[in-house]
């Protein structure tokens, strides 16, 4: 089968691999529909961090079932979100379903091999259902939007909320629109990209050109200079942690959301109001499956398309074999994109054709 290998630093190659081995318990061989690129596959492409070579990227992706085991609640053509996350059985935390902050599991496209390929085997129990309208690329949305949303669960949103999220990338939007269902009155963004802030506003947020000025005066003013309830830092700089905390009111909430991308000394007078304000400052990491049924995936499935819109957040839909010039663009900056999303089977490529599926060029 074909799959787009990272074969060490900055090479990238689509090759021919062996067919997937079956993994865990009750293995499903699916068929790859659509797969994101997460700022950590760029860094794994092109900055050093991958775990070890060859590796297969993508933990962002959606999948059309081929084989079921027997008894097994999908049938061939069944369309899922696939959680990229294998746990350790032995680790506490698995027992108690805190997958994410246990110290042994393993993860597609970091620790083994992902999604940029034309098959995956992955175990009933990682398949979350999605109907079968849902575009293949849109359902590679599903992780992303779950990790934003198990960031805002965090918050304890006080009625008539106000919140700020730093940073408009496809995860701080993502972040902005679950705040807004969960029923913040005002959710202001800030960016310095003036096209990541168009599509904000096409998606009717209040936007903030924080390359125009301090954004901390901006929200103040905006908000009589209380501040917001609650501050989201969606950009991964040292900077911009500094803007949430200073941005937040009096008993006002703080969620890291961006892996910081440099060392921070935070100053005593902002450590000591931290104090004085009493704020909340939450960490978050990936997102839970658990409990089946009720989980933040399956939320995330039930909103999708309906007030969770990821379609205008989609710049690029490019097919697996143009993944190696893709991640060089992306690395360079050759281009301008917000969320890349790999129309990798046939299905998905032509629901492309169709208007309106993909809010960017493809």
């Amino acid at each position: 089968m074909k799959a787009a290998v990272l074969q060490s630093e900055g090479v990238l190659t689509l090759t021919d691999i062996p067919a997937p081995a079956p993994v865990g318990d009750r293995s499903v061989l699916v068929r790859v529909g659509g797969v994101g690129v997460c700022g950590s596959d760029v860094l794994r492409f092109g900055r050093g961090k991958a775990y070890h070579y060859p590796l297969v990227l993508g933990h962002e992706f959606s999948a059309v079932v081929e084989e079921a085991p027997e008894g097994s609640r999908f049938r061939p053509g069944d369309r899922a979100a696939v959680f990229p996350l294998l746990p350790d059985p032995a680790d506490p935390m698995t027992q108690i379903g805190e997958y994410a902050v246990g110290s042994g599991y393993d993860y597609y496209g970091s620790r083994r091999d992902g999604a940029m390929a034309e098959f995956l085997q992955v175990p009933e129990a990682n398949l979350v259902p999605v109907a079968r309208d849902v575009p293949l690329v849109h359902a590679a949305m599903v992780e992303p939007a779950a990790v934003a949303l198990h960031a805002m669960l965090k918050f304890q949103l006080p009625a008539h909320a106000t919140a700020l999220v730093i940073g408009a990338g496809p995860i701080g939007a993502l972040a902005a629109q679950w705040l807004r269902i969960l029923g913040a009155s005002e959710v202001y963004v800030a960016d310095v990209d003036e096209r990541k802030r168009a599509v904000m506003a096409g998606l009717g947020f209040p936007v903030i050109d924080a390359s125009a000025g301090d954004t901390v005066d901006t929200v103040r003013e905006l908000t009589g200079g209380r501040g917001v309830d609650c501050a989201v830092e969606a950009s991964g700089l040292p900077a911009t942690l500094v803007q949430a905390i200073t941005a937040a009111a009096p008993l006002g909430q703080v969620t890291l959301l961006g892996d910081i991308s440099g060392d921070l000394t935070l100053p005593r007078a902002l450590v000591s109001s931290i104090l004085r304000r009493e704020l909340r400052v939450y960490g978050t990491w990936n997102s839970r499956i658990t409990p089946a049924g009720r989980s933040e995936w399956d939320m995330v499935v039930h909103h999708l398309g309906r007030d969770l819109k990821v379609a205008p957040l989609i710049s690029h839909t490019p097919s697996l074999e143009e993944a190696p010039a893709m991640f060089a663009d992306m690395l360079e900056r050759r281009t301008w994109y917000n969320k890349v999303v790999f129309a990798v089977a046939d299905q998905a490529q032509a629901e492309l054709i169709r208007p309106g599926v993909v809010g960017g060029a493809s």
